[in-house]
């Protein structure tokens, strides 16, 4: 199944109106299970860096910047925006649709202040010690340079920024079940990600204290 088409389909019905843009984020969030966890993981992270600039001086002086790598529609992005009025948020993609079907959202919505959009390929994208969070949803599935792709994002990070990943898992599919699967995921170079596997791949790009969890629990494909 190509993605490309449903995705210009989706922007052309919810992009005539900012409101049906906003439908349209409530959708993906009752759709996609994941949402609610990055969501969740989102909002604890909010959390403790209200604590440190609290506690900080340095910190409270400092400006949050965040990076969407692979921002898609934008609704992380639309979401973060919601959580603090100060916060400059960067998304990129690859696709120049999306860039500019976002850029449009957020201006009509009076945002594009400090949130903005860019095209940007991960492998090659590095702002050294520029962003507080990194978020990258669904996103390194698709890339076969991953490991370059952690070393930007560390570049990219300050010394306590905090990289934010959803991705699939092994597990995520049966080998019985891999035929009919690979239909829907022929854009993927790598079925899924094994824990040991991103964690060694992490911390080759520098990464330290990585914590990584399962968010669809037992029931696995039913989940």
């Amino acid at each position: 199944m190509k993605y490309d088409p449903i995705k210009r389909t989706l922007g052309k019905i919810f992009n005539k109106k900012p409101f049906l843009r906003k439908v349209f984020y409530k959708l993906l969030d009752l759709l996609l299970l994941r949402a609610w966890h990055v969501k969740k993981a989102l909002r604890t992270w909010k959390s403790s860096v209200k604590t440190l600039h609290a506690t900080s001086q340095k910190h409270a002086a400092s400006p949050i910047s965040i990076l969407d790598a692979g921002s898609g529609f934008g609704q992380y992005v639309y979401f973060m925006s919601t959580l603090n009025k100060n916060w400059k948020i960067f998304g990129v993609d690859v696709k120049d649709e999306q860039i500019e079907d976002c850029n449009k959202f957020f201006t009509k919505i009076k945002k594009a202040q400090r949130v903005k959009f860019g095209k940007a390929d991960l492998t090659k994208y590095k702002r050294p010690k520029e962003y507080d969070l990194i978020l990258c949803v669904d996103v390194m599935e698709h890339i076969e340079d991953d490991v370059q792709v952690f070393k930007n994002f560390y570049t990219s990070l300050k010394d306590d920024g905090v990289l934010l990943i959803s991705t699939p898992s092994y597990l995520s599919h049966d080998e019985h079940e891999h035929d009919e699967h690979e239909s829907f995921v022929e854009e993927h170079v790598r079925d899924g990600y094994e824990p040991d596997d991103m964690k060694k791949k992490l911390e080759i790009a520098g990464f330290k204290n990585i914590k990584i969890k399962y968010t669809y629990g037992k029931p696995r494909q039913l989940a």
